[in-house]
């Protein structure tokens, strides 16, 4: 069992910042039913690497300050030699130290004792098309932009030149690239707080980890590559609507500067997928997509889980999995003395960054959770256009709004209590340990979260009372969250400046509110004592202007799905630049028209 915790810990702190609707202050109880059924005998894997453990088990651990995007910092000197595709330098680390499954077949079924199947891309494609390619992710891998991909021009109207032809081939699965040794992860899940058995990649495929000039370790996978013994009863594709808001707001969040799995290109196969977005009997076509996803490593909570539940024969398995992240992804925690709660300080530093800057994630499972503290699997996401603390972004989610806004702190904390239930079980930390990881996690988030909302109003102190206040004034008025934020920065602190100019900087973002209203907001702004440049320069870098809005993505995937893949390429452009002006581009951070809260647009369904 998973340790239990007073939930009002976090909570009572959290309700203070941001009130729920009463009936949705409960989150579902934790539910973790272990399997009784005896499971044939395990296939022999690689003995454990030895490796020293500090002493509160580092699986659980984190530095103070915020972790970086990467692994590592790109070294001084000389720039990396680029590579071509054929160069790239392929390690299987996953693949060699921890146990597989027997087969190699793509039929769905319980994999047992295994981490992993190797199975091959098998989508089909039908003269694939390079979408996007970040230039960025690209000099993550040391890849040759010429040999790889495209080259954009600095233009606002974007245009690509394929110096490569085969490149979608590549990327589409059609053609393994030299060195690649694919196969799809083992794992299961609690969904919206029920145990949901094996999950697993059922349309995500591993190529494999390249690991580049400066040491640094990047996995890359096909998502939408097809099938794979976990894909159930789905066909293991994706579609470009899907695969251009993933791609868009992996590298959107990246600009943030929030920690997230990142975006190497985007090809449209071809062919068609058929979709029933509702799910309401009215499945179409739609163009097939797949995006080739990196990040240091995408194992979950549900990784560990998996593996937990199935008796006591597979704990060494969960042991195994602990000793090779912390190895490859915790290094630094081998040797240390004391080690502190790292998975659960950098999952509450992620989850504080996206409550402030208004991100909802929308399907927090236990299989969606990073064991990096990575923002992972971009479904049906949102951000705040109209603050409401209850907002959640997904369909599926609407009865009981489990995963809305102000509910992700402490959804956070209760799949950090899932997550430490396996490294108990497996006798990696003791009660009093796992206890200490929730304890670390609700003093990170609040720590994090104080100082972020700090930095967002220019203030040289955390201010309690203001900032709640303030979250109450934005709920009433439904005031756009980033736009409000960005405009605050415009506000003079003259005294001489008449009560009734006071709002005027703000009027974009106060649409059509009363006197009464009016009086709220005036009684509310506070002299920061901070000069005006100095403090508008201070909120710029920490409040963006532009955000990757459901209704831009839309617009994007409507140009695509005719074929015109410019919208897309400039969208990126500015995503990857939300904190600077950007001149032109003004029209990025317009509120939503009123199309964009038409059913698609606003909300998605999990399989969105």
């Amino acid at each position: 069992m998973p340790p239990q915790f007073p939930t009002s810990l976090l909570t009572r702190q959290l309700l203070l910042l941001h009130p729920p609707h009463p009936r949705h202050r409960r989150l579902l109880p934790p539910s973790s039913p272990r399997a009784a059924a005896r499971f044939p005998p395990r296939p022999r894997w690689p003995s454990r690497l030895p490796i020293r453990r500090p002493p509160l088990r580092a699986m659980a651990s984190v530095a103070g300050e915020a972790p970086a995007s990467s692994p590592a910092a790109a070294g001084a000197g000389e720039a990396p030699r680029r590579l071509s595709l054929e160069e790239l330098p392929w390690d299987h680390s996953f693949v060699r130290e921890l146990p597989g499954d027997p087969r190699s077949d793509t039929i769905p079924r319980e994999v047992l004792h295994a981490c992993y199947s190797k199975v091959s891309p098998s989508a089909q494609v039908d003269n694939p098309k390079l979408v996007v390619w970040s230039d960025s992710v690209a000099d993550l891998l040391d890849l040759d932009h010429k040999d790889s991909g495209t080259i954009y021009a600095m233009s606002v109207s974007t245009s690509s030149r394929f110096e490569r032809p085969d490149f979608p081939q590549f990327f589409s699965g059609a053609t393994p690239l030299v060195g690649s040794l694919p196969y799809a992860q083992c794992y299961g899940g609690h969904q919206f707080g029920v145990w949901a058995g094996q999950l697993g990649d059922g349309r995500a495929i591993t190529l494999g980890e390249v690991v580049n000039s400066r040491g640094e370790r990047w996995e890359l996978q096909l998502k939408g590559s097809g099938k794979t013994p976990y894909s159930r009863f789905a066909d293991g594709l994706a579609v470009l609507r899907s695969s251009i808001r993933e791609f868009i707001c992996s590298e959107a969040m990246h600009g943030l500067g929030i920690p997230t799995t990142r975006a190497l290109c985007l090809v449209e196969t071809g062919k068609s997928v058929i979709r029933d977005m509702f799910y309401d009997g009215n499945a179409k076509e739609e163009p097939g997509a797949i995006v080739c996803r990196i990040a240091p490593s995408f194992l979950r909570f549900g990784s560990y889980q998996i593996h937990a539940v199935r008796g006591k024969e597979d704990l060494e398995i969960v042991r195994h999995l602990a000793d090779y992240t912390i190895r490859h992804h915790y290094p630094h925690l081998e040797n240390m003395k004391k080690s502190e709660v790292e998975v659960a300080e950098r999952t509450a530093y992620l989850i504080a960054r996206w409550q402030g800057v208004g991100f909802t994630h929308g399907v927090l499972n236990t299989d969606n959770m990073s064991v990096l503290g990575l923002t992972i699997d971009y479904g049906p996401f949102g951000f705040l256009d109209a603050f409401d603390p209850s907002f959640t972004p997904n369909t599926t989610d609407l009865p009981g709004k489990r995963y809305c806004f102000a509910n992700q702190p402490d959804v956070g904390l209760w799949n950090i209590a899932q997550f430490t239930g396996p490294l108990s079980s497996a006798q990696l930390i003791n009660q009093d340990e796992a206890n200490y990881v929730m304890e670390r996690y609700g003093t990170k988030f609040m720590d994090e979260y104080q100082s972020i909302m700090t930095r967002k109003l220019g203030l040289t102190k955390y201010n309690k009372q203001l900032i709640s206040k303030l979250l109450n004034n934005l709920a009433v008025d439904k005031v756009d969250y980033t736009n409000f934020f960005r405009l605050l920065s415009n506000v003079k602190a003259d005294r001489d400046i008449p009560e009734n100019e006071l709002l005027v900087p703000l009027k974009a973002a106060l649409l059509d509110i009363g006197k009464e209203r009016k009086e709220a907001w005036i009684s509310w702004l506070v002299e920061t004592g901070v000069p005006d440049e100095e403090r508008k320069a201070a909120m710029n870098l920490v409040n963006p202007k532009y955000i990757p809005r459901n209704y831009l993505c839309q617009s994007a995937i409507d140009a695509a799905d005719q074929g015109d893949y410019e919208e897309v390429r400039r969208l990126l452009k500015v995503m990857q630049h939300p904190y600077d002006e950007q001149p032109g581009m003004e029209k990025y951070a317009r509120l939503p028209p009123a199309w964009a809260y038409r059913p698609g647009v606003c909300m998605l369904s999990c399989s969105s």
